[in-house]
């Protein structure tokens, strides 16, 4: 099982990971950080593949992906 994280501080908010997974389990969390913007999250870990699709997405490389 694949384990994706997130770093919560520096998310946008952009959506770019959550309209790249091929798994849709990614979404914006109701959660904010700092800087007001809602932050991703993974809706499901163990339907996650461990593609690495939403890490190569994001531009601010806030996503890890452990297989």
């Amino acid at each position: 099982m694949a384990k994706v994280t997130f770093t919560d501080e520096i998310c946008k908010g952009c959506s770019l990971c959550v309209n790249a997974c091929p798994q849709k389990i990614l979404r914006l969390s109701t959660r904010t950080n700092a800087k007001g913007y809602r932050v991703a999250e993974c809706a499901d870990m163990n339907k996650c593949i461990g593609c690495s699709i939403c890490y190569t997405m994001c531009p601010d490389c806030v996503i890890t992906v452990e297989k």
